[in-house]
């Protein structure tokens, strides 16, 4: 089934069903009043939810048209957001541990970090920096939401703990990530608000895409009209979601509702923009700058600048988007806020 989280003037929005094929849906607020009361409730609530979900697919309801500009993120706010790095290629392009203690350890588990969790952006919404010149950047991610997991889980208490899978752009301000890291802390002020495609799915809606703990979709980026990267996020990624959750919970119990990234998706080519309609591409713009300064001797792709529009986008084999569209214009911060 397909989870979406519709304005209603409240922080935690409205609940609702999303058909298929993501034209029409149908409220759960009878079922529950939002999607992390869902959650906190599963046991009870997935199987109403689904019978609704079938309902809706069959026709024998007809719902509402679905208007991912009134979507917030599916979970606009939750207790826990932790990022980590699935994928080595995305490391091994953006960063300089050759030969560190620091590659030997990331080849053994993923590194993490935590963000801000308390006001996710909806889709469509603007991606709004204070002041231009912070090399705002897009990053490509996948993105699952748990139920309750143990210190110490297995891997199979791990992987049974996904509920729901999605994708997401994690904003960075390329211009601040030296600063935090210098500041021992981690990241920060380089790390704005995240935003999420208007929908979340069960991993059984996703068959045989989704598999060993991994999505296996092409994850598709835009920047304006231009194609910037459709890597596959099921190819390349070292850690999958059970590494990920065993990791995050190695000293922590998980709440419900915690949500988990992948880390940029990140596939192994030799290639540089612009990008050929069959070509692979990147998950962020500093991927392209690395790649760009090792084939060319310098970056030439800018960040992104005001104005310009980033659109993410996972897509079936038919090129049928799976979760609805991320698009997000870059704006400056109005005088006052």
């Amino acid at each position: 089934m397909k989870l979406a989280t519709l304005r209603n003037g409240r922080p935690d929005g409205h609940l609702v069903i999303v058909s298929r094929d993501l034209a029409r849906f149908a409220s759960a607020g009878r079922i529950a009043s939002n999607l992390q009361d869902a959650l906190d409730e599963w046991e009870r609530c997935a199987p109403i939810l689904r019978a609704v979900s079938d309902q809706l697919n069959n026709g024998e309801i007809a719902g509402m048209p679905f208007d991912p500009r009134e979507a917030l993120a599916p979970l606009p706010r939750a207790y826990q957001w932790i990022d980590g790095s699935g994928y080595m290629v995305h490391l091994d392009r953006v960063r300089t541990l050759k030969g560190s203690r620091d590659e030997e350890l990331q080849d053994e588990r993923p590194l993490m970090y935590q963000g801000g969790s308390d006001s996710f952006v909806a889709p469509t919404a603007p991606i709004v920096v204070p002041e231009d010149g912070l090399a705002v950047d897009f990053e490509a991610e996948v993105v699952v939401v748990t139920g309750h997991v143990p210190m110490r889980p297995s891997r199979e208490d791990a992987s049974a703990a996904i509920r729901l899978v999605g994708i997401c752009n994690d904003v960075s301000l390329r211009r601040l990530v030296l600063n935090d890291l210098q500041n021992g802390f981690g990241f920060f002020h380089a790390k704005p608000a995240t935003s999420f495609a208007p929908i979340f799915v069960t991993p059984d809606e996703l068959g045989e895409n989704w598999k060993d703990n991994r999505l296996h979709l092409k994850v598709r980026v835009h920047v304006n009209n231009s194609l910037y990267g459709q890597p596959n996020a099921g190819k390349d990624m070292r850690f999958d979601f059970a590494d990920l959750i065993v990791t995050a919970a190695q000293t922590r119990e998980l709440g419900v509702g915690t949500i988990i990234g992948s880390g940029t998706v990140a596939n192994a080519h030799d290639e540089i923009l612009p990008l050929k309609h069959d070509g692979i591409g990147f998950g962020c713009i500093a991927e392209a700058r690395t790649a760009e300064k090792s084939k060319i001797g310098k970056a030439r792709t800018p960040f992104l600048a005001l104005g310009d529009v980033v659109r993410i986008n996972a897509v079936d084999a038919e090129n049928r988007s799976v979760f609805g569209s991320i698009e997000q214009p870059v704006k400056l911060l109005a005088p006052g806020g």
